[in-house]
């Protein structure tokens, strides 16, 4: 079960195009669902997946959710604190992909 959910998010990711928000701190308690409903205030919402760990059972703390329209995802950039479960969370337009060879980030490898 945890591969597919790594494989689908990877899936997700190649297939994003402009209007993904990439989320980082998301608090351990919680899961898409919460993600989905914060950010349904901005707009509608494609897809959003947070990635889970095979060894854990825990996500990583990380996710991408994808708007209908980039005009939704500037409404929640422009936004400047967003909390869920008591916790801020960091939101960042999706950065375009890059080559094999010059991935630098722990989150850019792991997708």
């Amino acid at each position: 079960m945890a591969a597919s959910s790594v494989s689908r998010a990877m899936a997700f990711r190649a297939r994003a195009g402009q209007h993904v928000a990439f989320v980082r701190k998301i608090p351990w308690t919680a899961a898409s669902s919460e993600l989905r409903e914060h950010f349904a205030q901005f707009g509608h919402i494609k897809k959003c997946s947070v990635p889970f760990d095979r060894e854990t059972g825990f996500h990583r703390g990380m996710g991408w959710v994808q708007f209908s329209s980039q005009e939704e995802l500037q409404n929640a950039l422009q936004q400047e604190n967003h909390i869920i479960d008591g916790v801020k969370i960091d939101v960042q337009a999706q950065k375009p992909k890059v080559s094999q060879g010059a991935q630098t980030s722990d989150e850019e490898k792991d997708f």
